[in-house]
């Protein structure tokens, strides 16, 4: 491959003609209509193409070219982008046989509600084009679901220092670059260090990019003796038999480390690089072995970082899912060592007692608490993303309790979420309608749901953030005819759960 575009000149010539064409989120939802849209969500690319096939404007070449691999005469290629800038800075290769060009990268639009930024990645090897796209070992991986989802779990406080670890072609560096004074963004790819600079250059102005200092090697070797705000990581955890035997098959995804050990090596080594109050974000894998429940396995590591930590699985895959999900993103689907490289993952783990994979999202604060929090609970049902914007009132929720005796807490003056909605089932019988059911649910954020009693219902409706929350038990104790020292004593325990889980708000 030539050497990556560099020169500041011929990005600039080609982030002008990316935005004349419209070349945005928006702009290719108009040129390709809803459903071509999201059939390329799913990696697959014939409406797309049909959608294009006879479109020669601007958008719809840089679509053929960079979305769907698909070659353009050179003259219409010439006619939207500065063709020689592209052809010497490793974008594009000429076809001299029938005077077509072919992306050699991916420039992919890609952004926030109101930015437009793009992600330069090498061609994606999963879209269903009828051609074929080797990966080679330091393939660097464009924007995936992943790297969505830890950007919409990330914490968006305005923050000094930022490190993104493991960046690859610059994604969360980008929206890292909205709330942080400094990024720091490292990867033990080089070539995806080059991939992170121009997607850099190219979606930001000079003093925004200059704010991402990209460094080389793995984990926290490139920033010793230093401290962050927050950190950020979608780190290679994919649980292989290529990496348990010391080596993986590409640099994104495989650390050549056995099981899920970089999981415990990353929250081993991040509390050193944490400053006070600071924040860690990050996405893992974790492997069940048989006759040992997860939550066994991570706490020790999270417990370890001193940290408060909140540890959610979303999704748990059995070995021969998970083998099939790596498999075809290696494009491994359909090729004659397919089922060779499937048994070696039931094999690995078979030998190794591992009867599911479990992936998810640690957090951890560092408070500084002398009894930290931690919590690992499993939430594979609906959530709301982004959800960045309530990972610090769990927090705070939590550190409230930590600190609030039970004395504080009955002078305290609680309120009940706006999103908090009173659920009841009944069935119909020969005395008419028998109640079966009464629960509180979350109708936005982690939907959240559980059962609650009469007494229950009365103090959450009672609850409004003027009343300290002794008068209201002792009201309702009235009400219900028990003794205020006994609901008071007993009611506590549920008050600071409920606070806990979210269904009432702290003062």
């Amino acid at each position: 491959m030539t050497e990556l575009m560099t020169d500041p000149h011929a990005i600039e010539r080609l982030r002008e003609a990316l935005i004349k064409a419209q070349y945005t989120v928006d702009g290719c939802l108009e040129a390709l209509g809803p459903t071509a849209y999201s059939a390329l969500s799913r990696n697959e690319s014939v409406a797309a193409s049909r959608a294009v096939r006879a479109d020669d404007s601007p958008i719809g070449t840089l679509i053929k070219l960079f979305v769907l691999q698909e070659t353009v005469p050179r003259d219409a290629a010439e006619r939207t982008l500065p063709i020689d800038d592209a052809l010497t800075g490793g974008l594009l290769a000429h076809e001299r046989a029938d005077d077509t060009v072919r992306a050699l990268v991916d420039i992919r639009p890609y952004g926030e509600s109101d930015v437009d930024w793009w992600l330069v990645s090498d061609l994606g090897a999963g879209l269903v084009t009828g051609r074929s796209v080797a990966m080679r070992p330091d393939y660097v991986l464009g924007v995936g679901g992943a790297s969505t989802t830890l950007a919409q779990l990330t914490v968006r406080e305005p923050v000094s220092r930022a490190l993104d670890v493991g960046t690859g072609c610059g994604v969360q560096a980008l929206h890292l670059s909205r709330h942080a004074a400094e990024i720091v963004a490292t990867d033990v790819n080089l070539r995806a260090l080059k991939f992170a600079r121009l997607t850099a250059a190219l979606s930001l102005d000079d003093r925004e990019a200059a704010r991402i200092d990209l460094r080389p090697g793995s984990l926290f070797e490139p920033v010793r003796d230093e401290r962050f705000d927050l950190i950020v990581s979608n780190p290679p955890f994919v649980i292989s038999p290529e990496s348990a035997q010391g080596h993986g098959r590409f640099t994104y995804r495989d650390a050549g480390l056995p099981a899920d050990e970089l999981c415990r090596r990353f929250l081993e080594q991040v509390p050193a690089r944490m400053s006070e109050g600071g924040w860690c974000q990050i996405l893992a894998n974790w492997v069940h072995e048989q006759g040992v429940d997860w939550r066994e396995r991570v706490a020790p590591w999270v417990r370890a970082t001193g940290c408060d930590a909140w540890v959610i699985q979303r999704e748990v895959q059995d070995p021969a899912e998970y083998a099939e999900l790596w498999l075809r993103d290696a494009g491994d689907h359909g090729t004659p060592d397919y089922i060779i490289r499937y048994q070696a993952y039931l094999d690995y783990f078979e030998a190794n007692r591992i009867e599911a994979i479990g992936f998810g999202w640690i957090t951890l604060r560092a408070s500084g608490a002398d009894v930290p929090t931690l919590r690992l609970e499993e939430l594979t049902g609906r959530v709301d993303q982004p959800l960045g914007a309530l990972v610090p009132g769990w927090f705070a929720r939590r550190a409230f309790l930590r600190g609030t005796s039970d004395e504080e807490l009955l002078a305290a003056a609680l309120r009940v979420p706006p999103d908090l909605v009173l659920e009841q089932t009944a069935r119909v019988g020969e005395s008419g309608w028998t109640p079966e059911s009464t629960r509180i649910t979350q109708v936005s954020g982690l939907y959240r749901a559980g059962d609650i009693d009469p007494v229950g219902i009365a103090l959450l409706g009672a609850l409004d953030g003027l009343r300290p929350l002794g008068a209201v038990l002792d009201r309702i104790a009235g009400e219900f005819g028990l003794a205020p020292e006994a609901l008071r004593e007993g009611g506590l325990d549920t008050v600071r759960s409920l606070i806990e889980e979210g269904f009432l708000n702290t003062p």
